[in-house]
């Protein structure tokens, strides 16, 4: 027979006993009953380890003080679980006492052999439970066999390996080992399923990489594009005083569907309604306007009256949105649709907002002013503070709430957590930014992408993981100021551009199909 710790495996790393003991679990747990017995008698290596095997006899044979016999030498159980684990034996046995009538047997385990194994808050549960199982009545055989039954399951909880494996473990390393494949494929961003056959590596036709349509209907700088939530529009805004909403057909071209023409100053920004029904559009040191998707009718028009309009975001509920202003002290506005003020950050100590974004739970506003992020919490007001060395000039969460990323006039893209427990943030180098207000976004499944415009006219992209671009797309003439990750089809991305134009790009594959 070969040796049971016996290393197996190119590197040496698996002790062939373990591996075996795994393969029967996952056997067994498969319902492959037979297969799991023949390995076991092939190899002479069970599924259980033999102080689990004597254990469970015990228990259900009732031999309880063999069963504390064991407990009590297993090596590799903490005391905190041994105490648990003699706990349910002293529980089924005196259960089992008071079931018979001999009561004078259980006083006796509880006033003589459990306080020498237990600490006296256990003592007190069991004294108490034998109040309350004297309420219980006779049990016959059949049911005192599934109580111990029971009582073995409740014991496997609280055993560790080597003496009892967790559950599924074998599928448990297999797919540990799948993430971690998935982890270093820089370029995954799809959910179908991943081969067992065959290391896991995507090619780059799983992000955007070329152009396969430019939107030229913009008649100067092109400031600011976003995808709406559900990925079926996009809208676009420009120095041209309009905002411009585009329809994403099924064959992922882009459609024009309306022109937003009611401001007086270039359009810097805009933002969709979670439910996708509205949009705001913020003129550039202007008002803030609100728009029907469907009609593209004006519906409302905030600020005015010395409150500047740098920045707006809505609140998850759809009927909510945020605004900062670009004036010192002016500060943070809620409104309702209507124009209503629900609450404001206001006063002295506010300094001019650059950009704001609520996370998508709705319960934290994080706002962005020359080299500060604060994180609001909206119902209570309390304010987390990170300082950064250089300026910011924009921000962005993820889909999930978990990060968000700003941009540095430094050349470097900042990721922080928002639950702001980092130190310091993970960085992102290579593209240009140094005069100019630049932004960037986060896509791709999970959120797994970073992408930025950037001043030497191209668009860059990162794996989250690493702090090199992994691509570097060419094709806009001047200053890429935005990009936008479509949330839905995550391998199209818009860019927005001081060359006049929004240029949609998708997989090398798509187009070379198209064509």
């Amino acid at each position: 027979m070969d040796n049971l710790c016996t290393a197996i495996g190119p590197k040496g790393l698996i002790t062939r006993h373990e591996f075996v003991r795994l393969i029967v679990q996952s056997l067994y747990s498969l319902g492959y009953r037979k297969s799991a017995l023949t390995l076991e008698s092939e190899s002479s290596i069970s599924g259980k380890s033999s102080q689990l095997e004597l254990l469970e006899s015990q228990i259900l044979q009732g031999n309880w003080d063999a069963c504390i016999d064991i407990i009590n030498s297993m090596e590799d159980l903490v005391e905190e679980a041994r105490s648990s684990a003699l706990f349910l034996l002293f529980k089924q046995f005196l259960s089992e006492c008071l079931n018979c009538g001999n009561i004078s047997l259980a006083l006796h385990i509880l006033r003589n052999q459990v306080p020498a194994l237990l600490v006296r808050e256990k003592v007190c549960n069991l004294a108490r439970g034998i109040f309350s199982l004297k309420e219980i009545g006779f049990r016959n055989k059949e049911e005192i066999h599934d109580l111990r039954k029971s009582c073995l399951c409740e014991m496997e909880k609280l055993l560790p390996p080597p003496i009892l494996l967790a559950e599924g473990r074998l599928v448990y390393l297999v797919e540990n080992a799948i993430i971690a494949q998935i982890d270093c494929c820089k370029y995954h961003n799809t959910d179908a399923g991943v081969s067992l056959y065959q290391d896991h590596c995507c090619s780059r036709d799983q992000i955007p990489t070329e152009t396969f349509q430019i939107l030229t209907e913009h008649k100067n700088e092109v400031w600011f594009v976003q995808f709406s939530n559900n990925g079926e529009y996009l809208a676009s805004s420009s120095s041209d005083c309009t905002a411009i909403v585009w329809k994403v057909m099924e064959d992922g071209q882009l459609a024009f569907k309306h022109v937003l023409s009611s401001h007086h100053k270039p359009v810097s920004f805009v933002a969709w309604s979670p439910d996708d029904t509205r949009l705001l559009t913020c003129g550039n040191g202007e008002v803030l306007k609100l728009w029907d998707v469907e009609t593209g009718t004006c519906l409302s028009t905030f600020g005015g009256h010395g409150f500047i309009v740098s920045s707006c975001a809505w609140f998850p509920d759809s009927k909510q949105l945020v605004c900062g202003s670009s004036e010192p002290g002016k500060g943070i506005y809620v409104w309702d649709c209507d124009g209503k003020e629900i609450k404001s950050w206001k006063g002295r100590r506010m300094p001019k907002v650059s950009d704001l974004a609520v996370t998508p739970d709705g319960e934290h506003l994080i706002v962005v002013s020359d080299k500060e992020i604060r994180k609001f919490n909206v119902e209570t007001s309390t304010e987390q503070l990170i300082l950064e060395a250089h300026s910011i000039t924009s921000l962005s969460v993820s889909t999930n709430g978990d990060y968000f990323i700003v941009n540095l006039n430094s050349q470097e893209i900042h990721l922080w957590d928002v639950a702001c427990k980092w130190d310091k943030p993970l960085r992102f180098v290579g593209h240009k930014q140094d005069k100019y207000v630049i932004r960037s976004c986060f896509g791709g499944l999970n959120s797994s992408f970073i992408a930025s415009g950037s001043e030497d006219s191209q668009v860059y992209i990162w794996n989250r993981r690493d702090p090199k671009p992994i691509e570097i797309l060419s094709g806009h003439l001047m200053t890429v100021n935005c990009v936008s990750w479509n949330p839905r089809r995550h391998r199209m991305l818009a860019s927005a551009s001081d060359d006049g134009t929004v240029r949609i790009w998708g997989p090398s594959k798509l187009n070379s199909h198209s064509k």
